[in-house]
């Protein structure tokens, strides 16, 4: 705020000193012309010749001045000087000759910067079309004794009003800006692990919403920071598990070795759980990097045009060796088995996504498919237009014992596992597909593959993943070629 003062007070200056001058001019101005209009009504005409009439006390009355110089002239119409001071310049010759006019000017005299009222009288056939020049000139030492006067009288209070108001505005900016202050110490004291919101009341109220707002990002990161621990206690205590298999089987082969048994059989039935302790481990590892790679990407537009159509059938042909092993008839229903007249459109299986996360959603699909699917069982891929949403649905059913309503909401959390299942798996592989479909903008819909109705014996109802993803739009058509007698030259 000081800074715009100090600019502002030189241009206070420079209007102060033309508005002095301009009142300074006003009365001495005024006085002229009342002198030239008085030496004009002395102008007389007797034929051809032009009289004047100014006694020697008129003339001494008028050049009266103690401080300044007046000069004056008369000028007939073919510019013979009738009366007053030789030397005094003629009006520009661009100027208007209108009778009666009265009109003001700045001129020079001997070097004397002289201002200089001046009346054009008598126009008309005697005088042959011109009329006759009154002139009166004074120098400006009046004016310019007055204008530094009225500059004096308002400059110099300017002088001891700028630094008061120089100091009262470092006062009242020093006093609003204490609370501040004392609000910037109190966050600073914080302690790094204090999320707790800041008190509204002790702040001004002009920063009141910023603190509210600073309040609802602590809180938001105050339950994201719980949320990681939690994530962080469950993802150890689930590691635990297979690394204290690990550590069990290596000390029982190691205390049969030790003890001269060193039975074939049971070593290789301890080395058998290790290995799958150790998938175990690895696998759970490999969902946790696909969660944190999951949550580094949330926030990034998804902007690359994917076939999800061809993405799909990539990532069942990599799971088909797993489902042969298995005995699960995995499969994929896509364009090849639309009826002709169902059949999509170029571009309208294509979907706007991140195509690594994407082909983590579909594998992690398949794999819960695999995984709780009983041998004899099929597993379908299903990728189908739906033109009407301009959407492109992507689902995986299975026909295994299906999830019951009352637990399809949590399943979607890490770590969750549904009730009464023996199979094994880490549980974050629902959670990464419902991370990875909310970053696409899309939701994870889940039901009964089958109605009960239709359900074989001894067969779970089996359960059908739904995802809706944005369809990409409609790429532009590329210009077509200009006829060559239309090419433009080179």
């Amino acid at each position: 705020m000081l800074a715009p003062l100090l600019l502002l007070w030189p241009m206070s200056l420079a209007l102060t000193w033309l508005a002095a001058q301009g009142i300074a001019s006003l009365p001495y101005d005024r006085a002229l012309i009342e002198s030239v209009r008085s030496l004009g009504q002395r102008v007389e005409l007797r034929g051809d010749d032009i009289l004047f009439d100014l006694s020697r006390e008129t003339a001494r009355m008028l050049r009266a001045d103690e401080v300044d110089s007046v000069y004056y002239q008369v000028v007939g119409p073919r510019g013979e000087l009738v009366s007053g001071d030789r030397d005094l310049p003629a009006p520009p010759e661009a100027d208007a000759r209108t009778p009666g006019e009265v009109r003001v000017r700045d001129e020079e005299i001997h070097g004397d910067s002289v201002r200089v009222a001046y009346q054009w009288v008598l126009d008309g056939p005697q005088a042959s079309g011109r009329p006759v020049l009154v002139q009166v000139a004074e120098t400006q030492a009046k004016r310019s004794r007055l204008a530094t006067e009225i500059i004096k009288g308002v400059i110099l209070p300017q002088f001891v009003i700028l630094p008061v108001a120089v100091l009262l505005v470092w006062m009242a900016l020093v006093r609003g800006l204490a609370p501040l202050n004392a609000l910037q110490q109190r966050i600073r004291e914080r302690a790094s692990d204090d999320l707790s919101p800041i008190d509204v009341h002790e702040v001004p109220e002009e920063v009141s919403p910023l603190v509210q707002s600073i309040n609802d990002l602590l809180e938001r990161q105050q339950s994201s920071l719980a949320t990681q621990k939690r994530f962080l206690a469950d993802a150890a205590h689930q590691l635990k598990t297979p690394l204290a298999g690990l550590r069990m089987q290596a000390e029982l082969a190691a205390r049969e070795i030790d003890a001269g048994h060193g039975d074939p059989q049971l070593l290789r039935a301890s080395l058998q759980q290790m290995a799958r302790a150790s998938q175990r481990a690895a696998h759970m590892v490999n969902q946790l990097l696909s969660m944190a790679r999951a949550d580094a990407r949330a926030g990034v537009e998804a902007r690359d045009r994917i076939d999800l159509e061809a993405l799909a059938t990539d990532v069942v042909r990599d799971f088909v060796p797993r489902s042969l092993d298995a005995g699960i008839d995995l499969g994929y229903e896509g364009a090849e088995t639309q009826p002709p007249e169902a059949l999509p459109q170029p571009g309208q299986v294509e979907v706007l996504g991140h195509a690594l996360l994407l082909r983590e959603l579909i594998s992690n699909l398949v794999d819960n498919a695999l995984h709780y699917t009983p041998r004899g069982g099929t597993v379908t891929v299903r990728v189908r237009p739906e033109p009407s949403a301009q959407a492109v649905v992507l689902q995986v059913e299975d026909s295994g014992p299906g999830i019951p309503a009352t637990e399809r909401e949590l399943v979607f959390q890490p770590f969750y596992r549904a009730l009464g299942t023996t199979v094994d798996g880490s549980g974050l592989g629902l959670a990464i597909v419902a991370e990875i479909a909310q970053q696409h903008g899309s939701v994870v819909e889940l039901e009964d593959a089958r109605p009960p109705a239709r359900m074989p014996p001894g067969e779970g109802p089996g359960a059908r993943f739904t995802i809706r993803l944005r369809q990409a739009p409609a790429p532009e058509p590329p210009e077509a070629a200009l006829p060559a007698a239309e090419a433009p030259a080179a």
